[in-house]
């Protein structure tokens, strides 16, 4: 009896299902927001067409919630406007360009996550090969995350502000630079740890038994079973450390008086009743951090494939 082979589903064929439930997604989100923005910013359109003694109609009291200056809530046109013009209609070195705040942002999220991505294997692999660290300091590893990072992010960054600019003699930029690179690291190096420790720990017993017996070394074992066993825990445990890294960057800004980086711009948005420019400043900080994580889920893909492991 012959049997027919079936032929596999070509890939294009599962975009569509995929690209749905997205689409969905986004446009309850979006109506969801331009409701919000219309009850909320109504009240506020209201008084302004008392003042003018006008009785508006449904119509115009909704183009007015969604046209305002300082809305307490901005429609989504609204940022996406703000957003263009912060990005394409001004040049990235001024400093009312996203781009420019970003990059400031990017630049000590990206020093953070490498120190802390750095620090999180170390750790790891002393915690999983020394029995002592294991018990002694992973409970501080754990322990170390469960202060707010709103409450310690000021004193990091004033102590270490002040101890570089003043005793070690480093300039305002380059010490507010390491001051939010030492929150980022703060928050980074921990889903590092714990996702390395859990990676470093997956190999079987039968597989560690086998190297046992072709007499391998512990440096043998860790670097040709323990290590790739570990990567794809490694590369999932980045990709939440790059995005935590970013936020880590942000609110180190705010305390230490920045003028540049997103964080400065939320600060000053805050500061003049900007709503709207404290929004676009958010989506911009959000598009940033899916960046980010895509550019490391892609890596995990190019690594994965060359270890013959890609799904």
């Amino acid at each position: 009896m012959t049997t027919l082979a079936i032929p596999a589903r070509p890939r294009s064929l599962k975009k569509p299902g995929q690209i749905f439930p997205v689409t969905v997604v986004v446009l309850a989100i979006l109506v969801i927001w331009y409701v919000g923005a219309f009850f909320l910013n109504a009240q506020l359109a209201r008084d302004a067409f008392a003042r003018q003694k006008v009785e508006p109609t449904i119509s115009q009291l909704a183009e007015a919630t969604f046209s305002m200056d300082r809305p307490l809530l901005p429609a989504p046109h609204q940022v996406a406007t703000e957003l263009w013009k912060s990005t394409v209609d001004q040049p990235v070195t001024s400093k009312r360009s996203l781009v420019y705040h970003g990059w400031v942002t990017l630049s000590a999220t990206l020093a953070g996550f490498g120190i802390g991505t750095l620090l999180g294997l170390l750790l790891a692999i002393g915690i999983v090969h020394v029995s002592s660290l294991d018990k002694s300091l992973m409970p501080w590893v754990v322990a170390s995350q469960t202060i707010p990072i709103v409450a310690i992010a000021p004193m990091i960054v004033v102590v270490g502000y002040n101890l570089m600019n003043g005793k070690l003699g480093l300039s305002t930029d380059t010490s507010r630079f390491l001051a939010k690179a030492m929150i980022s690291t703060y928050l980074s190096f921990f889903p590092v740890t714990v996702g390395m420790v859990k990676g470093l720990r997956s190999p079987e017993l039968m597989h560690l038994d086998l190297m046992r017996t072709y007499s391998a070394s512990g440096w043998q074992a860790f670097w040709k079973l323990r290590f790739p066993a570990s990567l794809p825990f490694l590369f999932t445990s980045m990709q939440i450390a790059i995005a935590i890294s970013l936020v880590g960057a942000i609110v180190g800004e705010l305390p230490t008086g920045a003028s540049a980086g997103l964080g400065a711009r939320l600060l000053a948005g805050s500061y003049y009743g900007q709503t709207v420019q404290i929004w676009a400043a958010l989506l911009a900080a959000s598009i940033l951090a899916a960046v980010l994580v895509a550019i490391v889920g892609f890596a995990n893909r190019i690594v994965l494939k060359r270890m013959g492991m890609a799904r």
